[in-house]
């Protein structure tokens, strides 16, 4: 993980200090622009993505972010969600991340290293392409349940878990609504829980540090509407929903059930 986990690491303390600095959430929700990927972009976000971003320009990185959209070219594409659950952020509720993935090329099968730091738990996970996923330097070795006992459902709006929940009911037992899709993903890398659901389009900057660590436990991770995963590009365009699960069984269960 060498280098790269030493840069993540700064870029979550410096992270710490914009939200030290924006304590209320007046002033972590006022809008401050329009992100490239179509989100208004609030202070929060704002202040948060240049304290990242100075750690990753160079000039052999392609810079991917949610609010800059992509900049440069070079070997490695750095994706990056500077807050990842930025509603959460806003209203002081401790269930958002720092979330950042280092590939090299252009397309999610490419990602080699994965970090999410959970700025509520104090929670650090990171993965490194065939070389395991881990909590806190720990490896994990928990594993989900076949039979969905607990689902995180992200991409939450209130409409669209009242057309989708009846669907999923017959498949899962327990439901979590968090609001922060990388920290759920690490959530059921880690075994916590069996499975996670996008009601809307992923984007790279949402899934591409927590896929690997979902994949090096060799659990499952689909973009069903948009298939093959490995293919897809890292960019800030929304696409397929997702699901991941325990198996890919699991998953064309869950993807049968969205759809």
């Amino acid at each position: 993980m060498g280098p790269w986990l030493e840069l993540c690491q700064a870029a979550a303390a410096d992270v710490r200090t914009v939200l030290t600095e924006l304590p209320t959430r007046a002033q972590r929700e006022q809008v401050v622009g329009e992100g490239e990927g179509g989100d208004l972009t609030k202070a929060v976000d704002r202040g948060a993505e240049r304290a990242v971003l100075r750690h990753f320009v160079r000039d052999d990185v392609r810079i991917v972010s949610e609010e800059l959209g992509v900049q440069g070219e070079g070997r490695y594409t750095v994706v990056v969600d500077p807050i990842d659950g930025s509603q959460n952020s806003e209203r002081g509720i401790p269930y958002f991340a720092l979330s950042v993935a280092v590939a090299e090329g252009v397309t999610m099968d490419d990602v080699v290293f994965g970090y999410v730091y959970d700025f509520g738990s104090g929670e650090e996970w990171t993965a490194a392409r065939g070389g395991g996923a881990f909590l806190d330097g720990r490896p994990l070795t928990e594993h989900p349940k076949d039979f969905v006992e607990i689902i995180h459902i992200e991409a939450t709006a209130a409409a669209g878990i009242a057309d989708r929940l009846p669907h999923l009911v017959p498949l899962v037992d327990r439901v979590r609504v968090m609001g922060a899709l990388a920290i759920s993903l690490c959530h059921l890398a880690a075994g916590r829980t069996d499975a996670v659901v996008s009601l809307k389009g992923a984007r790279a900057v949402d899934i591409a540090a927590g896929q690997l660590l979902v994949r090096e436990r060799g659990f499952a991770i689909d973009l069903f509407e948009d298939p093959p995963f490995e293919a897809a590009p890292l960019d800030v365009e929304a696409r397929s929903r997702v699901v991941a699960g325990a198996s890919p069984e699991v998953c064309a269960r869950l993807a049968a059930a969205l759809r």
